[in-house]
């Protein structure tokens, strides 16, 4: 019979046809036709590892993958010293390198014999990148073999490593085209608390004239890394985020030695208005986040906006602490014309100050508000009426609602596309109406507070929250299979009991759910 139900199945998918036989395999593999500039093109397109999967097709395809693969990742056990002559060896146009450890063999990984080792088979004179993940064993020394075998890399990536600062006197010494510099989670740092004055005299770093790009972050004593960044006149890009330590003196030096900074990142930092003041001397900055700075108020923003005249781009998050607002904003809306992008985290601005971003903001194109307790329907009339240029807005946790966003129907011409979440004083009928009267390639979603984000629900209104939850069992309840027997009919009906009595305390707690 089941021979005979296959044809049957078989003939009704080919509509009535008579099956037909399988085709032949081709005579010879034309693959074998394309030249190795075409396939390293096709493999350049895949996945690692699905190009990992291609180089065991055929000898051609292996050879082919070797000679055309820029970047390679490594499992960087304490083994990989004795294999990296072979496997440098074959893979010979390695640009890219990245050495990784797995967190639970930090024990086992690569140490500095064997590092040694790879820093004699590494293709030294095109390597630009490299790439250190959790290797435990290695120390100063180690990183110093490394360095010494790649003198023309470009950018270096340090994580979950056990060396210190004094290893990156030898990475400057040996690499003086790096550019990029990234460290985090570094476990040999001394500690440097109370230092903050010597700061510049602990490590003497050799000068980093090519040094454009900095990263700091989740370092425990992250000051001893002042005098590298400070010896980088050139350089265009510092962030610093989640490390440890008064900030206000080391941003004093590293401006005065790296005015040139156009990006600056500060997060989750001890650092105040004066260190503000002193990034307000890096005229040439345009990129600017304050994210988690509890300590910083209007002052060390109108500093800043006084000053640096060329930002376009504002990210603060004030973590509810009402530090920063319509001052702070109007001084960056008369000084800094040029703003594209503004982020308002915990922020409370007004009309008042909105009314000025967006006369004297004529290029602001992307505006989020966030938490902001004061943004109201006026606020958002304020926006649609002065913000001509304003392409995309971003409006979370806000007390707006139908009235506000209707007035976006007639402001804001070049708006493109809106993000709503947390606002439950708009309908859906008013996103409806919003895409409809606006049309064309207009984009609006309203995203409403999801039962697993507790965090938000609890924070911006739980009763949204609590109306899905509601929804949802009543759905889940709809769908149960209900006892046919006698014998069961007790049990169900102390269940039902039972169930609409949490569905009386839900419904107490977070109210009606809402019509469908």
């Amino acid at each position: 019979m089941a021979p005979h139900r296959a044809q049957r199945t078989m003939l009704v998918v080919a509509g009535n046809a008579p099956p037909t036989a399988a085709a032949p395999p081709p005579e010879r593999d034309h693959t074998q036709d394309l030249p190795d500039e075409i396939l390293s093109l096709v493999f350049a397109s895949l996945t690692p590892t699905d190009r990992n999967a291609c180089s065991l097709t055929c000898a051609r395809w292996k050879e082919v993958d070797a000679s055309t693969r820029h970047r390679l990742s490594l499992d960087a056990r304490a083994a990989l010293g004795y294999a990296a002559q072979g496997i440098f060896a074959r893979f010979t146009a390695v640009t890219k390198l990245a050495l990784r450890c797995a967190r639970g063999s930090g024990t086992d990984s690569l140490s500095d014999d064997g590092a040694r080792q790879v820093a004699a088979a590494l293709p030294s004179e095109r390597l630009a990148r490299l790439k250190l993940r959790g290797l435990r064993q290695l120390s100063d020394d180690g990183l110093a073999s490394l360095a010494g075998a790649t003198p023309v890399i470009r950018k270096l990536s340090v994580a979950s490593c056990s060396f210190g600062p004094k290893a990156f006197v030898a990475v400057l010494r040996s690499c003086p085209l790096l550019e990029d510099l990234s460290v985090k989670r570094l476990r040999g740092l001394p500690d440097t608390a109370g230092a903050a004055t010597a700061i510049t005299e602990e490590i003497l770093f050799p000068p980093a004239s090519s040094l454009r790009s900095v990263c700091l972050k989740d370092l425990y004593s992250a000051l001893c890394f002042v005098p590298l960044v400070a010896s980088s006149p050139n350089l265009r890009s510092l962030k610093i985020l989640r490390c440890s330590g008064s900030w206000d003196l080391p941003l004093e030096v590293i401006a005065a030695r790296a005015p040139g900074l156009v990006e600056l990142h500060l997060e989750k930092l001890q650092v105040g208005d004066r260190g503000l003041s002193a990034v307000s001397a890096c005229a040439n900055l345009e990129v600017l986040f304050l994210v988690k700075t509890p300590e910083c108020t209007d002052a060390g923003i109108i500093s800043v906006a006084e000053k640096c005249h060329k930002l376009r781009k504002l990210h603060i998050d004030g973590w509810r602490t009402n530090r920063i607002g319509d001052h702070g904003l109007m001084a960056v809306a008369r000084g800094c014309p040029d703003l594209q992008e503004l982020v308002l985290i915990g922020v409370n601005p007004t009309v008042q100050s909105l009314r000025m971003l967006g006369e004297h903001c004529r290029s602001l194109e992307r505006l989020a508000l966030c938490g902001c307790e004061t943004v109201g329907d006026p606020e958002i009339i304020c926006l649609a009426e002065r913000c001509a240029a304003l392409k995309k807005l971003c409006i979370k946790g806000c007390p707006v609602s139908d009235r506000g966003m209707g007035a976006l129907n007639r402001g804001c011409p070049s708006l493109v596309k809106v993000k709503l979440k947390r606002c439950r004083g708009v309908s859906y009928e008013c996103i409806e109406n919003l895409k409809v009267v606006r049309g064309g390639t207009f984009s609006i979603s309203l995203d409403i507070v999801l039962e697993r984000d507790a965090g938000g629900a609890i924070e911006n209104g739980g009763q949204e929250a609590g109306q899905v939850q509601i929804t949802e069992l009543t759905d889940q309840m709809a769908a149960m299979d209900l006892p046919t027997n006698a014998t069961n009919a007790q049990s169900s009906a102390q269940a039902s009991s039972r169930m609409r009595s949490v569905m009386s305390a839900l419904r107490r707690r977070f109210g009606n759910p809402p019509a469908l």
